[in-house]
């Protein structure tokens, strides 16, 4: 069964259908939306005439349809739906009568399509084929791209005349009068259930579409990022132990929402450098690094976005070179004052949660345990909060942080087999020596941190709890107002360590509102990859 998605230009139906050639020249292709402007303005003169009407002699009619192309939005319902019938193995498509828009709103078209397409498998536009609909030629068109049958397909239209020659083909037809409507005929037509399902994953990267860059930081050091969109520049630093993959859903969101997203293989991880030294994984030698990274590409000021060990480097970003920053955020790891008094790994001792970083201490325990079988040790941590299967108190006394777990764990409901894939060949590259060298620079972090001690962040800030991370809890981000005057809160229901991955809508809404209203730099460069 087939899904087509009717007329992205319908709403243009009422003017355009009252015209002569020069709309039809338009939605074939032949000229653009400039030149058919000019063309028409004499037959939109006959047309008002003849109806009777009397026309201002200001009236523009670019001005008008630029207006109504401004406002039009994607109806998130039908989107939604095209997604779930995707997900049960229907094919999708977008068959519409469009134009090629020259106009001052093309680039709102461009954003609509940018977000549409990703969630279709084709896009028929009436302008690309130099066909319009109702004409059955531009049907069978369709029925040959997609290799289907007309009893295959169901077909929604807004516009009655379009119905007519795919119901006299035989494809079953829904007329799309409102949201609601048109989804109960379209469950009862394909036997699924589209009202209230749960919302919709958000789009994910595909590590295969994305485009990379590399940049050499020093002899025998690179750092790997991937980039998506164009606007002020947005940083994303992921925790231990993942992969700038753990920002996928994060990603197509920002870059959507108007930014241009880096998203970065940290140090030790995936294409990144990974050296065997642990003083390489200091946060003053990160953050000189990330200040050279900034450099090599042209960057003068970034946000950066954090999460787990990626936040420590961000929040030290903003106490340390500040003038690069602007503006900080940290989904679950919040920024601790430190005691010039006390090191930290005294206080860790202390803390039963925090016992597995004791047990990361030693070079080449952990690594044999997390390294033996790549898929158990990630079906075993990338789990939701409800589905835990791993501890981190007790964890020396056990003798390793996946004992007792079993050899083959369940898949969690927050990934998918590929997803699992994915990091396990990420870190057969380089193994876990490189990400868990940054737990054994506590003490030396400490004793540069204090440099910072009495300072406070004035930039734009953010800090985003988790309401079930059981380690990094909501409870332990108190009182950073007293040091983050400008701070600014998210908290995050039902949700666990994996932020971005088990709350992947809650996570963007937040995060792109902040961007937007706290963060947005109009000067920031755009991509040179």
């Amino acid at each position: 069964m087939r899904v087509q998605q009717g007329s992205l230009g319908g709403f243009l139906n009422e003017i355009l259908g009252g015209l002569t050639d020069p709309s039809g020249r338009l939605m074939r292709g032949e000229i653009t939306y400039h030149q058919w402007v000019s063309l028409t303005d004499e037959d939109l003169r006959r047309y008002t005439e003849d109806l009777g009407l009397s026309r201002r002699e200001n009236f523009s009619i670019s001005q008008t349809l630029d207006y109504a192309i401004s406002i039009r939005k994607i109806n998130r319902p039908i989107l939604q739906a095209v997604i779930t019938l995707r997900k049960k193995g229907f094919i999708t498509c977008i068959f519409s009568n469009n134009f090629l828009n020259d106009g001052t709103q093309r680039s709102h078209v461009g954003q609509l399509m940018c977000e549409l397409k990703p969630h279709f498998d084709f896009v028929i536009d009436s302008h690309q084929v130099g066909m319009t609909k109702p004409n059955p030629q531009i049907y069978r068109f369709m029925l040959d791209t997609l290799k289907v049958s007309p009893k295959e397909v169901v077909y929604l239209d807004e516009n009655k005349v379009n119905l007519k020659p795919a119901c006299d083909m035989g494809m079953a037809t829904i007329f799309f009068q409102d949201t609601t409507t048109a989804l109960k005929e379209l469950e009862n037509v394909t036997g699924t259930q589209l009202l209230e399902t749960a919302a919709p994953l958000p789009v994910s990267c595909k590590p295969s579409d994305m485009c990379n860059g590399y940049v050499p930081i020093k002899p025998g050091v690179r750092l790997h990022f991937v980039e998506m969109g164009s606007g002020p520049v947005v940083c994303l630093c992921h925790g231990f132990p993942e992969s700038w993959f753990s920002w996928r859903y994060q990603i197509p969101a920002l870059a959507q929402a108007g930014f241009r997203v880096l998203a970065l293989d940290m140090k030790g991880y995936g294409e990144s450098s990974a050296p065997p030294e642990i003083e390489e994984y200091s946060m003053e030698v990160m953050c000189e690094e990330m200040v050279i990274f900034l450099d090599k590409l042209g960057i003068s000021q970034a946000v950066f976005i954090g999460h787990d060990w990626g936040s420590m480097v961000v929040w030290n970003m903003a106490l340390f070179y500040p003038e690069r920053v602007r503006a900080v955020a940290s989904l679950n790891t919040p920024l601790r004052r430190l005691n010039p008094t006390v090191s930290p790994m005294e206080i860790i001792k202390t803390i039963p949660v925090f016992d597995y970083q004791l047990y990361f201490q030693e070079p080449g325990v952990a690594e044999a345990e997390l390294e033996r079988n790549l898929s158990r040790t990630f079906r075993a941590l990338f789990r939701a909060h409800d589905e835990a299967i791993v501890t981190t108190h007790r964890i020396r006394e056990k003798g390793g942080i996946l004992v007792g777990t079993e050899e083959n764990p369940s898949l969690s409901k927050i990934v998918t087999e590929e997803d699992i894939q994915f990091y396990v060949q990420q870190f057969k590259k380089s193994g876990f020596r490189g990400p868990l060298n940054w737990y054994r620079n506590i003490d030396r972090n400490w004793k540069w941190g204090c440099k910072a001690v009495g300072r406070k962040i004035l930039i734009p800030a953010l800090m985003v709890v988790s309401e079930n991370d059981r380690v990094l809890t909501p409870e332990m981000s108190k009182n950073m107002e007293d040091w983050i005057p400008n701070l600014k809160r998210g908290c995050i229901k039902d949700c666990g360590h994996w932020t971005q991955m088990e709350k992947p809508n809650e996570l963007n809404e937040i995060l792109t509102e902040w961007l937007k209203t706290d963060a947005s730099d109009p000067s920031s460069l755009n991509s040179k990859l």
